[in-house]
């Protein structure tokens, strides 16, 4: 089965551009809640219009609400998926756990989307959030054809890849580079896009950019993305101009059309459309490495792209039955390939003075669509002998046919719309937080810092399997599952659970949805991780119903918003540490000094600023902020009703563990460069 076409509409042009173009489907931002909130996106109005057009068309059009939502933005999001259902929207793209479940419960009809702001790359995720209601899942773009044919294989909702465009070097919905950095977040569809700046490894920040990669194209990979089960190939670019929406959809539309490879001028016109150094196929095809890489300089001429946007293809294919009798009105009546069926009449036909009206020359002239969304594709006339209609009769008994079924059309499909439900009544608030401590090194482990007496300890799964032991600590050990993995590893995992179970761990800290199938039945206590970007009360008691005991509240957040979230659950919030700004399927170190990933690694800005880099699961990479967050002398944390207070340590020695603990207990001042994080200031 050919996959559905989904394009870019950043603006109202850009969507007549897509839809002209051949796009089977469109997304687009409405309103202040979607991930691309610099582009043009649409008023209330073209919003209405757009969507009255693309029905009439056939094009589906898809709403964008795709962002990290507060507990006082929710019911403006509702709102707006309101409205969105009762013009009539196919569906909505979501990243926010508890606008999802409020959704689920208030628009039940309305069908929901998994964005790739949700970071799933397995089956077990996308099978997660298909068993909750969703109808279709965004993967990761970092998944290659073999594991995106696995999870079609086991997925039951429809899966979405990307397959031109941009490419994040951090997984999407994992970055917080933008926002530690900035103040704007890609998790609330602000990023800057730092990481298109120059910077060094292990070296002064020159004119290397390990951070940008070139643009993905995957036009000669489509027959493979429609054999792996792939239901709709997604362009990337609301930021983008029309004539590169109409260049890139025209080219993809062809292509899927007639089920072929571009050629080399198609090849070279997605090119002069846009391309960074070039583009790349590399994910896709299981590689990664320096060759992926690519910017354009800051210099570079506008992209230039050719846009011929065939303006016949896709125009609804209709039939017509006209009747032409004595003394009756005439009647048309059109119907297009769905079984809609609309019928209007005109004049009472005349007596033919001259030349009579045949049943060729009726339906000849109904066939003449040319100027409207409709293409004649079949026309029957009863005609009775003797009668005249004049032509301009018929044209307009033709106009209020086709007017008449674009009205049947647009009509939004009727959904039922529920109040939205309470939260439940639970309050795990809590007088003052506990200290909980995470470790990234075995050496981290010592004696005086466990004498502290943490709550909880979190080792890092692939760390704790390898320990003979536990030390004996007053405390729960809980291991750290690897936020980023694939199918193929869950054999793996599997086994080190077993591993860590006999040591003594009880706990696991959970950051991907896909975790929850992994470990499930396995009678651990589940506590949520930042990975899961907790930003809502809703967020919580989604999570709950899920098996969570707590949740680490996202770092996004300000002091008071986590103040006044309900705590449906015992919340957790990181108060100590170099927060992670980036994980990605590249390994950074190899990419740009080779594999020394056994030693320290930073990568250097223009500023002279050092992020530690630090390996992670899967010869994968874990950016870390250059200066560490210290809040032990400010009050406010201990004041918002969380339960745990995570003191996380990645690059310090086992001295400054212990030297950092001690300050938390007595409220000390910082010493040295640190940040307050984003508590205080929050995020665009």
């Amino acid at each position: 089965m050919t996959p559905e076409l989904l394009a870019p509409a950043g603006s109202p042009e850009a969507l007549r551009a897509a839809v002209e173009s051949g796009a089977d489907a469109v997304y687009l931002g409405w309103g202040a809640f979607n991930a691309r909130r610099g582009a043009q996106n649409f008023s209330e109005e073209e919003f209405a219009q757009s969507l009255a057009y693309c029905r009439i068309r056939g094009v589906r059009v898809f709403l964008t609400l795709n962002i990290l939502l507060s507990d006082r933005e929710l019911p403006a999001a509702l709102e707006t998926a309101r409205t969105a259902s009762r013009l009539g929207v196919d569906a909505v793209l979501v990243q926010d756990w508890g606008l999802f479940a409020l959704l689920r419960a208030a628009l039940p009809d309305l069908p929901l989307h998994a964005s790739t702001q949700m970071s799933l790359f397995t089956s077990g995720g996308a099978s997660e959030i298909a068993g909750d209601g969703c109808r279709r899942v965004v993967l990761a773009r970092e998944c290659s054809r073999e594991e995106t044919a696995d999870i079609c294989r086991n997925c039951p909702a429809e899966i979405e890849t990307f397959v031109h465009g941009a490419l994040c070097m951090c997984y999407s919905g994992q970055c917080a580079f933008s926002a530690l950095v900035g103040g704007r977040s890609g998790n609330r569809g602000r990023c800057a896009q730092p990481c298109r700046l120059p910077y060094g490894v292990n070296e002064a920040a020159k004119n290397q950019r390990p951070l940008s990669l070139k643009d993905s194209c995957l036009a000669s990979c489509l027959s493979e993305m429609a054999e792996a089960g792939t239901a709709c190939l997604k362009i990337e670019g609301r930021m983008r101009r029309p004539s590169y929406v109409a260049a890139v959809t025209e080219i993809y539309a062809r292509l899927l059309r007639e089920n072929r490879g571009p050629t080399a001028e198609e090849q070279d016109t997605l090119e002069r459309a846009f391309s960074r150094s070039g583009f790349t196929d590399a994910y896709w095809r299981g590689r990664k490495g320096p060759e992926m890489l690519g910017f354009r300089p800051e210099n570079a001429a506008a992209p230039a792209a050719p846009a011929s946007p065939r303006r016949e293809k896709g125009r609804v294919p209709v039939r017509f039955r006209c009747r032409v009798k004595a003394e009756l009105p005439c009647a048309l009546t059109a119907e297009d390939e769905d079984g809609r069926a609309v019928t209007v009449s005109g004049p009472v036909p005349e007596a033919a003075r001259t030349r009579p009206l045949t049943e060729e020359d009726l339906i000849a002239r109904l066939g003449k669509t040319g100027g409207t969304p409709y293409l004649c594709r079949r026309a029957e006339a009863v005609v009775e002998p003797g009668l005249s209609l004049s032509a301009s009769a018929v044209n307009a008994l033709r106009r209020d046919a086709l007017e008449a079924l674009s009205a049947a059309r647009a009509a939004p499909p009727k959904r039922r719309e529920l109040d939205p439900p309470p939260l439940p009544e639970a309050d795990c608030a809590a007088d003052e937080p506990a200290f909980t401590v995470s470790v990234t090194t075995a050496a981290q482990l010592t004696g005086g810092l466990l004498d502290f007496r943490p709550a909880r300890v979190y080792v890092p799964l692939e760390l704790a399997a390898n320990f003979p032991s536990l030390p004996q600590a007053d405390t729960e050990w809980c291991a750290v599952l690897p936020r980023v993995w694939r199918d193929r590893d869950e054999d793996l995992l599997r086994r080190w659970l077993e591993k860590v179970r006999d040591l003594g761990v009880t706990g696991l800290l959970l950051g991907n949805l896909g975790h929850f199938p992994l470990v499930r039945e396995g009678g651990w206590r589940l506590y949520g991780d930042y990975g899961l970007n907790v930003f809502n009360s809703r967020s919580l008691a989604y999570l709950g119903e899920k098996g969570l005991s707590s949740a680490c509240l996202s770092f996004e957040l300000r002091f008071s918003q986590i103040r006044d979230m309900r705590k449906l659950l015992p919340a957790e919030a990181i108060v100590y540490g170099r927060l992670p700004l980036m994980i990605t399927e590249n390994c950074l170190i190899q990419n740009s000094v080779g594999c020394r990933c056994d030693r320290p690694n930073v990568l250097n800005d223009r500023t002279g600023a050092a992020f530690p880099l630090l390996p992670a699961f899967g010869h994968r990479t874990e950016v870390e902020n250059c200066r560490p967050l210290y809040l032990a002398d400010r009050p406010d944390y201990r004041r918002l009703g969380l339960a745990f207070a995570r003191l996380r340590f990645t690059t310090e020695t086992p001295e400054e563990c212990v030297r950092v603990f001690r300050a938390y207990r007595q409220h000390a001042a910082p010493e040295g460069e640190f940040t307050r994080g984003l508590y205080l200031r929050g995020v665009e």
